[in-house]
């Protein structure tokens, strides 16, 4: 009994912590407080959310690791500055170079294989639920037929995001949306057939289950067959004449 009572307990604290950092990061992300105000005292805080300094203090340690704010002592937690983009050297695809998107893929297998297993551990509900909200728009655009380009960059971005690593959203947004490689190959105005976007599909929803499900190990390798699969199908394009079907 003590046993599920402990259990019980330290999931109720993670419950709490995960509500006061969510909520607060939310707030900081919409500007309020900007950068270079301070956050509500401790003390507020405590009143505000109905929780107890420790739940406060970790919430705010979470913050500060993901370079949110920075706590000086006497002073107050101040929302500081997002840090600025990684290098120009990234800054980017070159669509008129196929090695490029390949290029491309290969750093964003670097950094997603690990967003992933990161997000499957640390996503917090709201987290989930953009990562879910994402893959369902992507399926409604293609029944829909309208570009998915935006909507697949939005689907990479909240898993980096859920991985609660501000260096992983640095580089995704420093590539842009021609990290999607047929935003870089199609141009303007092109199709893409049908049948491949619906294979991109199914393979985002192995890795959604993957991280809904919480299992680290999956959602790694759900992203690397992913990306995988993309890197094998843009280098037949170096040396084949074929379309993305």
């Amino acid at each position: 009994m003590e046993r599920i009572s402990s259990d019980n307990n330290r999931r109720r604290y993670g419950t709490l912590t995960r509500h006061v950092h969510d909520t607060l990061r939310e707030g900081i992300l919409d500007g309020n407080p900007a950068p270079g105000e301070k956050l509500p005292s401790e003390a507020q805080l405590i009143e505000r959310f109905n929780v107890s300094r420790t739940v406060v203090r970790e919430a705010i340690a979470h913050l500060r690791e993901e370079g949110l704010v920075d706590p000086r002592r006497g002073a107050g937690v101040f929302v500081i500055e997002p840090a600025d983009a990684v290098g120009p050297a990234l800054a980017g695809i070159d669509s008129n170079r196929i090695s490029s998107v390949v290029e491309g893929l290969e750093v964003r297998t670097a950094i997603e294989v690990e967003a992933a297993y990161l997000a499957a551990a640390r996503c917090s509900p709201l987290q989930e639920e953009a990562i879910i909200r994402c893959h369902r728009e992507i399926g409604k655009l293609i029944k829909e037929r309208k570009p998915t380009i935006d909507a697949d960059f939005a689907f990479h971005l909240a898993i980096a995001e859920a991985s609660n690593n501000r260096r992983f959203i640095e580089i995704l947004k420093s590539l842009g949306v021609e990290m999607v490689p047929r935003a870089a190959l199609e141009g303007p105005g092109a199709v893409t057939p049908n049948a491949y976007l619906e294979r991109l599909h199914e393979e985002h929803r192995l890795i959604v289950k993957a991280i809904t499900d919480r299992d680290q190990m999956a959602a790694r390798e759900a992203m690397r067959a992913h990306l995988a699969g993309s890197q094998q199908r843009y280098r037949s394009y170096l040396n084949e004449d074929t379309n993305l079907s």
